[in-house]
C-alpha cells in the first residue's frame, strides 16, 4: 500500500487518521505542522500528503503551495483534509496545487476513494 505523510496540528485528528490508513495497510508518517511537514516530505518521501488547513505559523494551503514548488516533493499528491467547506477554500485549494479535497470529519469510505484516485493518476 502506500506510504501516507499527515500533517496536522490536532493530535486526534492525527490518531483518527492513522488508525484508519493503518488499519487499511498503509504506512503513516506524522507532522505537526506546516513547516514540519514540508522537512518531512522533503525526507520520508510519501506518497501522497494529507493536509490540515488551520494550523500556527504556515497554515497547509502555504505548506501545500511550498511542497508543489520543491523538486523533492513536486509530483506528490495531497489531499487537504480540513474543517473549511466552503467552495472558495476548495478552489483556492486547488490553485495551490491540491490534488484533492476533504471536509472533517473524515468518512473512512470518502477517504480511501481519494487516496485511491489520486495515486492512480
Amino acid at each position: 500500500m502506500a506510504k501516507v505523510l499527515v500533517i496536522d496540528d490536532s493530535p486526534t485528528e492525527v490518531h483518527v487518521l492513522q488508525t484508519l490508513l493503518e488499519r487499511n495497510g498503509h504506512e503513516v508518517v506524522v507532522a505537526n505542522s506546516g513547516e514540519e511537514g514540508i522537512v518531512v516530505a522533503k525526507e520520508a518521501l510519501p506518497d501522497v500528503v494529507l493536509m490540515d488547513v488551520v494550523m500556527p505559523g504556515m497554515n497547509g494551503f502555504q505548506a501545500t503551495r511550498q511542497l508543489s514548488k520543491q523538486v523533492e516533493t513536486e509530483k506528490t499528491p495531497v489531499i487537504i483534509v480540513t474543517t473549511k467547506d466552503q467552495e472558495t477554500d476548495k478552489v483556492w485549494a486547488k490553485r495551490q496545487g491540491a490534488a484533492d479535497y476533504i471536509v472533517k470529519p473524515v468518512q473512512e469510505k470518502a477517504l480511501l476513494e481519494s487516496l485511491n484516485r489520486v495515486l492512480a493518476n
